[in-house]
Formats: structure tokens, sequence, C-alpha cells
């Protein structure tokens, strides 16, 4: 069992949940995070005042995967968070040594 850790813009998040549930991922967590690599942020006008802007928005997707679907989930990613552009994410992956679903006490694979 793996799980899939994405960091990809905000803008690309309702094109790369079509492409990971045509790659057959049933469900997934995203939460809105801030952060910089490269990119190293940007500079913004505000009333007049240029200012710094060092974390830039992101979203952040996490899916849990038997890890026969990971390389297919890895390839939905990249292609729909693809922008060319600097900035366009990272993908981690993670073992993950136990699952439990709470509501019915399935563990490991079932509970994914």
């Amino acid at each position: 069992m793996k799980l899939i850790s994405a960091i990809i813009k905000p803008f690309k998040l309702d094109d790369v949940r079509e492409a990971i549930a045509e790659a057959g991922v049933d469900g997934l967590t995203v939460s809105e995070v801030k952060g910089f690599g490269r990119q190293k942020g940007h500079t913004e006008l505000y009333r007049g005042a240029e200012y710094q802007v060092d974390f830039l928005p992101k979203v952040k997707l996490e899916i849990a995967s038997n890890a026969e679907n990971v390389e297919r989930i890895i390839e939905a990613i990249s292609s729909a968070a693809y922008t060319g552009k600097i900035g366009d994410g990272k993908i981690f992956v993670y073992d993950l040594t136990n699952v439990v679903r709470i509501r019915t006490g399935e563990v490991d694979a079932e509970a994914i």
C-alpha cells in the first residue's frame, strides 16, 4: 500500500481530479497549502506598493492506493497538472504500513 501526495497549482485541481477518477481512484483528500520551491515566490502590487509574496498558494492531494495502481495514478496527475512552467508541483510516494477504516474496522487493502 502506498500514499501518494501531490502538490499542484490550484487552478489545475479540477483537471487532476478528473484524470485520477479516470485512472480508477475512488477517493482523495485535498488541502489548501502554501509554500515555495525553486519558484521562490513573486512580487505583487497592492495600492501602489510592491511587496514580496514568499509563500505561494498550492493544493495538496493525498491518495491511498494499492501498490499496483501507483504508476497509473502518478501518470494521471503528472499529465493533468503539467503546464510546462516553473511551479507545476511535485509528487511524493510513501509506504503505508497500516490503514484502518474506522466505521467497519476493515484493515489494510480492504480499508482503501
